[in-house]
């Protein structure tokens, strides 16, 4: 599955200043039946955004209309519990390319990478200081350079750094999922297998 390239993000974010978001609130198990990974967005924190008769949450943030914008931002412990792919499939199908979070589970982050989602570990510190600049203003620019690995708070200019994976890295902005890598790489492959053909 080839993704879309990756290189800067200028946009406004949805805060989800919730700790300890695990996979099955992130996508409820009832809903892992789909083979392709289109279509889980629209079940995404599901359980939180409808209520038991299927009623929009007006409360729940994904259902406030004062937040919008292409990165979700969620408290500490973000994506924990089971090791569901769906996860980030549901967030990427919802819109979100970026999810920032003060930690992610290990096998979330692994996930989201894998399906052109891109997770910003920040300190507590700047993460408290993202979900401030939106509730003091829902319409809050924020630029995510993956080039430069920075994320900054457009209105203050209050910057941070990220880590990445640089295998992950080269994959995002170029847009590849594993097979497009190897395949970029090809007459190296071959011009290795050359050399030491038996």
């Amino acid at each position: 599955m080839s993704i879309p390239k990756f290189i800067k993000l200028t946009t406004t974010a949805v805060p989800l200043p919730i700790e300890n978001v695990d996979t099955d609130q992130i996508i409820p198990a009832r809903f892992l039946k789909a083979v392709e990974r289109k279509g889980f967005g629209d079940n995404l924190f599901r359980d939180w955004r409808y209520d038991e008769q299927n009623v929009p949450v007006a409360t729940f943030p994904l259902n406030d209309p004062r937040f919008s914008g292409d990165i979700l931002v969620a408290a500490k412990n973000f994506g924990c519990g089971s090791s569901r792919e769906h996860a980030a499939w549901a967030i990427f199908d919802y819109g979100f390319r970026v999810v920032v979070s003060s930690f992610f589970a290990d096998i979330f982050k692994n996930n989201a990478l894998n399906n052109g989602l891109l997770p910003i570990q920040v300190s507590e510190d700047f993460l408290q200081r993202v979900f401030a600049a939106i509730e003091a203003d829902p319409a809050a620019q924020f630029e995510v350079d993956l080039q430069n690995q920075t994320l900054t708070i457009v209105s203050t200019g209050e910057q941070t750094s990220f880590e990445i994976d640089g295998y992950k890295k080269e994959c995002l902005l170029n847009g590849y999922d594993d097979v497009d890598y190897l395949m970029s790489i090809r007459p190296e492959i071959e011009a290795y297998e050359s050399a030491h053909r038996a």
